[in-house]
């Protein structure tokens, strides 16, 4: 069992971690949020994600395009207007708040994006190859929190830096832009994959 963990977690961790946007809305996210409510909305997203892709199996591959395109395009549009929205006024009550909203905003960036992608059906074939769905689960979600917690990691050293030396507002801006520019590029990928 601990072989099929590690090359479902190596399977995913690769198929994942090359050229994924996912990573990029999760680094965008840390820029904006603290490190710890991003990384308990990232996993509870990714073990959602990953428990529909062992259950379901391949038929997560078998997603219509348009659908997956539209989930995707109002996740990315849902998250940018969020962050649009985000007061730039620092106030230490707010940070009690601040968490749980960033958790959730982190969640639905993250599961309502890129269904049917190629971690997921990585994990869906090792699912099917293995039929041990627990294992694959869990290896599959380690894999995933990894990537994103590097992402967020990185994205929180970024928000150090740019603290002091770039105004609130234009970090709200810029993000609310790259993630719009994010779901674009994940619609038109999406929408251009060949069957």
């Amino acid at each position: 069992m601990l072989v099929i963990f590690f090359a479902t977690f190596g399977a995913v961790f690769i198929a994942e971690i090359v050229g994924d946007k996912l990573l990029y809305t999760t680094g965008v996210l840390a820029a904006r949020y603290r490190t710890a409510p991003i990384m308990i909305g990232m996993a509870a997203a990714f073990m959602a994600k990953m428990g529909v892709a062992v259950l379901i199996g391949e038929a997560i591959s078998k997603l219509p395009r348009f659908l997956v395109a539209a989930v995707t395009a109002v996740s990315f549009v849902g998250v940018a207007i969020a962050l649009w929205r985000k007061n730039d006024e620092y106030r230490h009550e707010r940070d009690q708040h601040k968490a749980h909203r960033a958790a959730m905003i982190s969640f639905a960036a993250i599961f309502f994006s890129e269904w049917g992608d190629v971690g997921q059906v990585t994990a869906a074939a090792m699912a099917a190859k293995y039929h041990i769905a627990l294992v694959v689960w869990l290896g599959a979600v380690s894999a995933m929190i990894t990537k994103g917690s590097l992402a967020a990691f990185l994205g929180a050293g970024i928000r150090r830096w740019i603290h002091d030396r770039v105004s609130p507002k234009v970090v709200r801006y810029v993000g609310a832009g790259l993630l719009l520019l994010l779901g674009v590029l994940s619609v038109w990928e999406i929408m251009s994959e060949r069957v």
